[in-house]
């Protein structure tokens, strides 16, 4: 299950049925959880002195794909799915089933739900904070510094079933509450309101989530999307949206 040509830390902590691709790099503060897949050409456990000994933890039957970097000192759920040529800094704590798209970077102390879906090219500065079942489109920014370049930082804040979409900007200190839309190519410099959507550069208020209709012709609202939208999410965790929504 490890290639031959990886080089692995014999103080790794790898646990059963974990696969390790070629010319791959396992350092020795990490811990691999079983059924766990690193593909080719990835360093896992990145030494660095920021994350103060913790370790790097990789959940169970997680997928990091190819050319990918995690340092140590982050922790992440079971089935963590990455993309390619991933980057992932010290001291960021997700849940369960993150998704981090290809050429996707977070820049570290960062905590983040269960079931969050990041795309290609996303962004994310260190001390965001990001709920449960969010969706964050490609090429979308979490920035955390208020007058760059200073040591002042203000992450971000994205709550819970929110949406971020393609090509927008969060700025330092900004909460996008429950359910919030913010529009594409948006510059975001104020909270946003719960289940509302907004839009622009600087981003105004347009309207409520609900009055967005789906284009499949039914007429029916496109928010809250999990009315609709089920792939990916357990039954369980489906049946339970249904029921807050009834």
């Amino acid at each position: 299950m490890i290639h031959e040509t990886a080089i692995v830390s014999p103080l790794a902590d790898i646990a059963d049925n974990v696969t390790i691709g070629p010319y791959s790099i396992v350092h020795e503060n990490v811990i691999l959880k079983a059924g766990t897949s690193i593909g080719s050409h990835c360093e896992i456990g990145f030494p660095s002195r920021l994350a103060e000994g913790r370790p790097l933890i990789i959940g169970t039957d997680s997928l990091i794909r190819s050319h990918s970097i995690f340092y140590e000192g982050s922790e992440f759920g079971d089935r963590l799915v990455t993309g390619h040529r991933v980057t992932v800094r010290e001291k960021t704590k997700a849940g369960e089933n993150l998704q981090i798209g290809t050429l996707s970077d977070i820049q570290g102390h960062c905590t983040i739900g269960d079931y969050v879906r990041f795309h290609s090219n996303v962004h994310i500065g260190q001390h965001s904070t990001i709920g449960n079942f969010v969706w964050i489109f490609p090429y979308v920014v979490l920035t955390n510094d208020p007058h760059p370049p200073s040591e002042t930082m203000l992450g971000a804040n994205i709550e819970d079933f929110a949406a971020i979409a393609t090509m927008s900007i969060i700025l330092p200190g900004v909460t996008v509450k429950t359910g919030a839309l913010v529009a594409a190519h948006s510059s975001v410099s104020r909270d946003v309101d719960a289940d509302t959507v907004v839009g622009g550069s600087p981003a105004k208020y347009i309207c409520e989530t609900s009055k967005v209709k789906l284009k499949d012709g039914s007429g029916a609202s496109a928010y809250p999307w999990r009315k609709h939208f089920h792939r990916g999410y357990p039954e369980d965790v489906v049946t339970q949206w249904l029921k807050d929504l009834s």
